[in-house]
């Protein structure tokens, strides 16, 4: 019996004593299933690579909605860390032969130059998180587009 696998993928059993191939045609059918079971599995490894994409875009999405979410909840509470640390540096003992004021000159501004570098990297990296995921979203939305 031989058995040809058909587009909609049933399998047709046709036993040899109804029909008989002629040798001739006997490779053109071979060649015609081989061709055929051949574009149809490129068009399979397409379709997953289309899915698999798919899926990537989505990861990165979702990775990029929690490092905003984290970036942001960072970035939120600088402020209240930068004022921490200028209370924790007037809280320092001073010496005897040193004024108030000409001790704590120094601390006051390495709080205040930490905070505004950390301000500015925590920004550009919320401004970059955000362009990937509105990028990972796009790419989502083609792929799932394509598709269909």
């Amino acid at each position: 019996m031989i058995s040809q696998p058909v587009p909609n993928e049933t399998v047709i059993v046709l036993p040899s004593n109804v029909i008989n191939f002629s040798q001739a045609e006997k490779p053109e059918l071979t060649n015609q299933g081989q061709g055929s079971l051949k574009t149809r599995l490129q068009a399979e490894v397409k379709v997953i690579g289309v899915h698999s994409s798919l899926a990537g875009s989505i990861l990165s999405a979702l990775s990029a909605l929690v490092g905003f979410i984290l970036l942001s909840v960072n970035l939120a509470a600088l402020n209240p860390a930068s004022l921490q640390c200028e209370l924790d540096k007037r809280n320092i003992p001073t010496r005897l032969l040193l004024s108030y004021d000409d001790y704590n000159l120094p601390y006051t501004t390495d709080c205040y130059k930490a905070k505004a570098s950390l301000a500015g990297t925590l920004s550009l990296m919320l401004i970059c998180t955000l362009l990937e995921f509105c990028l990972a979203v796009l790419t989502a939305v083609l792929r799932w587009k394509q598709t269909l």
